[in-house]
């Protein structure tokens, strides 16, 4: 009927999202770009003075800037669930009730649940071409190694050119291994004292049951230590490899040009799917130690590999804009750059180099929730829908990139579970001047660490730490590396009241409030600590992922190219040799 077709169209337009009324009849395009341990201090945008980044400025030039941008965890794997998927990672069993918080080996049977949602899923659904370029560090497989039940295809990615794991020093022939710190603090004293009095005991001629216990015990002991020692010898093999969509391509992978290959590929993946909607997830495997450079950015920059690295992830950055610009894509496509957690502070190559990132102000980095480990980069860039040169100061999360890319997508939000993450773009846009998050919940593995507290009609920013790790990178003696035990007593100091910090004034967190110095102390915590118990009664128990069980190596789960016995090596990239010819390398 001629005169109904008004009113649809009128129904039609209030059913839409209200980030959607501004674009148009075309579904924008996205291009999400996250670096591995990047700190906030590391860009000139962020103050760095001596570390060029040129193309990143570039972008907060002509984009949006927010400088309290959050991720929802300071370790890799939980913080990744928590961006792809909306939620804190404890929603989908992504967070460790033990030592360890992240996946280290590929023969694991833990990953993202094939029940979460990620974004790419939805967009996915929705026409879009979706491609994860660079680190997964989300697991791999479940009951065989063919299953590839948590592989990026599972989770929406039509296309996948990376590493399913993540860039260890292991990775880097001649760089050592990270196991070493570990095994610098096994008892050996104690274990050959153990092992000489059962030699002792054997040779002296005791019972025949003392004796065969003796026996059994210095064989477990020394089968031990073989053990361990061939997991270093064959970790490379095993766990560095390379797939392009479901097949490994590279075993163990060469390291030295994969972030031109990388880029490369990106290139490719742009230029193939320009006149379709799609989003692209750039996800670096740098600047996560152990460090690599192409041989064209070493010695480029003042601050050694480290900077060397930065410069070469910011060349990248650089012919990503470029490509866009010149498929006429910028307007069209929603790009934005930010960093996983933190920088790594701690970790010291075989060569003597202090390998980490700079936090600037912030306190502390990796691994720890105090503001160096979970405030990062965050900036959006997209010319003529977002305002250039725009500062924001308000609390933001990793996790608002779901319903923001879903919302714009044109998609709906899933009513069926909790989503953390907030839209930002009436943030971004300046339709609105406050975040929507009053609360924040910051998480050391599955332990509730810290509440943040933004206040309505307030322009106080409080923060409270419940307990703090016992680490200090210049002396590791009392944990020998943050990924593994910092979470859980005895590496940790508890507070009672809560340590309570006003970042508004006190950003660095150097100087905790008391009852003296803050006359409301014991309201804003009682405030805080109800926020919390809320927090935690709405967690529904989900299986935990990252448990010992599916920590452990499982030989049926071992990606392999080759047969075991040729310990899975293979050079089948084809991208090998040509980067250079197709993408120019140029340092500004």
């Amino acid at each position: 009927v001629p005169g109904m077709e008004i009113p649809r169209i009128l129904i039609s337009l209030v059913l839409l999202p209200a980030s959607s009324l501004s674009l148009g009849a075309s579904k924008p395009s996205f291009v999400l770009m996250m670096v591995d341990d990047l700190g906030i201090g590391d860009l000139g945008c962020y103050g760095n003075t001596t570390l060029k980044t040129p193309n990143i400025d570039r972008l907060a030039q002509d984009g949006v800037k927010l400088t309290q941008h959050l991720a929802a965890s300071p370790l890799c794997t939980p913080s990744r669930a928590a961006f792809l998927t909306g939620r804190y990672p404890i929603r989908s069993g992504m967070a460790s009730y033990g030592h360890v918080g992240v996946f280290i080996i590929s023969a694991a049977s833990g990953g993202l649940p094939r029940e979460e949602i990620t974004f790419a899923r939805i967009l996915k659904d929705q026409g879009y071409k979706t491609a994860l370029i660079g680190k997964w560090h989300q697991g791999l497989s479940c009951e065989h190694r063919g299953d590839h039940c948590h592989h990026p295809r599972v989770h929406g990615f039509d296309h996948f050119y990376g590493i399913p794991m993540t860039n260890l020093r292991d990775c880097q022939p001649g760089h050592g291994s990270i196991f070493y710190a570990a095994f610098a603090h096994v008892p050996y004293g104690k274990l050959l004292a153990t092992l000489g009095g059962l030699v002792a005991l054997h040779t002296a001629g005791a019972r025949v049951a003392a004796r065969r216990l003796a026996t059994g015990l210095a064989a477990l002991l020394l089968a031990m230590a073989g053990l361990l020692c061939v997991f270093i010898l064959t970790f490379a093999d095993l766990n560095c490899f390379l797939m392009r969509g479901e097949e490994v391509v590279e075993q163990p992978y060469v390291a030295e040009n994969l972030t031109q290959r990388m880029t490369g590929e990106a290139v490719e993946f742009l230029e193939r799917n320009s006149d379709v909607p799609f989003l692209l997830f750039f996800s670096f495997l740098q600047v996560h130690t152990g460090l690599f450079a192409s041989p064209r950015f070493r010695g480029k920059s003042r601050h050694g590999l480290y900077g060397d690295v930065v410069t070469e992830v910011d060349w990248c950055v650089g012919q990503i804009m470029k490509t866009l610009e010149r498929l006429e894509l910028k307007e069209k496509t929603l790009v934005y750059l930010t960093s996983d957690q933190g920088p790594h502070l701690e970790e010291i190559s075989v060569h003597g180099e202090v390998h980490h990132g700079y936090s600037g102000i912030y306190r502390a980095g990796k691994s720890t929730n105090w503001e160096g480990g979970i405030r990062v980069p965050g900036i959006f860039h997209w010319p003529g829908k977002l305002p250039a040169g725009k500062v924001i100061d308000e609390p933001t999360s990793n996790m608002d990139l779901f319903p923001s890319v879903v919302n714009l997508a044109g998609a709906s939000i899933p009513s069926d579970r909790k989503i953390d993450g907030h839209d930002l773009m009436p943030l971004l846009q300046g339709r609105v001047v406050r975040s929507d998050h009053e609360f924040m919940f910051h998480y050391c593995n599955a332990n509730l660490n810290a509440v943040r507290w933004h206040p309505a009609n307030s322009t106080s920013l409080w923060k409270a730490l419940f307990f703090t790790p016992n680490f200090y990178p210049e002396n590791t003696t009392g944990c020998f590396h943050m990924h593994i035990c910092h979470c859980i007593d005895p590496f940790i100091t508890h507070h009672d009241p809560p340590l309570l910090f006003d970042l508004s004034k006190d950003p660095s967190e150097s100087k905790p409030l008391s009852p003296a110095t803050e006359p409301n102390f014991h309201s804003i915590v009682g405030v805080m600590v109800d926020a919390a118990k809320a927090h935690e009664q709405g967690v529904e128990p989900v299986p935990e992922q990252l448990t010992l069980q599916h920590h452990l190596w499982k030989p049926w789960l071992q990606p392999c190219c080759s047969t075991l016995g040729q310990l899975c090596r293979c050079k089948r990239d084809h991208r090998q040799g040509v980067v250079e010819a197709e993408v120019e390398v140029h340092v500004e």
